[in-house]
């Protein structure tokens, strides 16, 4: 007997979690291996349970299903299915990356097909596309937040040991980047790391709140409490936290026209 598929679901609107669950127990060959009402506990429940797939939806207050994506490690990461309500640019991101969503109302032969099609992957899977998979994952989420538009984000969720921190975005002082890593400083100098494109988070972010000083390094327009000039026609800017970051030539010419007319 082939081995049953271990699902879990994380809807935060309880009538749609439960309609999921009761879709997938009609499948001899699923096995539920747990439900969550928010990114956070689907997170907990993922690296806990290690389920072979993950029905997750699109938007959850807090930590959405790309919040959780960005956040699971790659040792539990499980095949994922987004569940949306209809979404020109999420269906346009994740058919780009060969993720599978599911479009609600969920229909049972849809939601047949996806299980077909994740357990025809782990059949193949090896550690090469395993981590394919979440390159894809995170390629869609990218994606999707580069064309999304919409309300610019006001909380970042920060993965610190067990814990989901939320980061309110008008703490936030300095994003620096290094490589894919993100060093986040708040005005109370807590240091955080999110896996994260530095372009693509600012796209997320006000335009009017937070200013480029360097190709690596966002700063936020009010944690700035001095702009000292540099031979060159550069500047040193001094931060509220005590940062003192320095600003590259190009950027200087911008934060002249942002900050430095009346």
């Amino acid at each position: 007997m082939t081995q049953k598929l271990r699902v879990i679901v994380a809807d935060d609107e309880r009538p749609a979690r439960q309609f999921l669950l009761t879709l997938l127990r009609t499948f001899d060959d699923v096995e539920i291996a747990g439900e969550a009402e928010t990114g956070a506990e689907a997170l907990e429940l993922i690296e806990s349970e290690k389920p072979d797939m993950a029905l997750l939806d699109l938007q959850m207050p807090e930590l959405d299903g790309l919040g959780v994506v960005r956040l699971i490690g790659k040792s539990s990461a499980p095949l994922i299915a987004f569940v949306t309500a209809y979404d020109e640019y999420a269906v346009r991101a994740f058919e780009l990356n060969a993720v599978d969503y599911l479009l609600k109302p969920v229909e049972k032969a849809r939601l047949r097909e996806a299980i077909t099609r994740a357990q025809e992957r782990l059949d193949r899977t090896d550690s090469q596309s395993q981590e394919d998979e979440i390159t894809r994952l995170r390629n869609a989420a990218a994606d999707y937040e580069r064309n999304v538009g919409g309300p610019y984000l006001a909380r970042i969720p920060v993965r610190r040991g067990s814990e989901i921190r939320i980061i309110p975005v008008n703490q936030i002082v300095s994003i620096i980047a290094d490589g894919e890593l993100l060093y986040i400083s708040t005005i109370k100098n807590e240091q955080h790391t999110i896996t994260h494109r530095l372009k693509d988070l600012e796209a997320r972010l006000d335009p009017d709140r937070f200013v480029r000083l360097g190709r690596g390094t966002l700063v936020s327009i009010d944690s700035v409490t001095r702009i000292v000039p540099m031979p060159g026609g550069t500047y040193i800017v001094y931060l509220s936290n005590d940062q003192e970051l320095r600003v590259s030539r190009l950027q200087s010419r911008v934060l002249r026209e942002q900050l430095l007319r009346l």
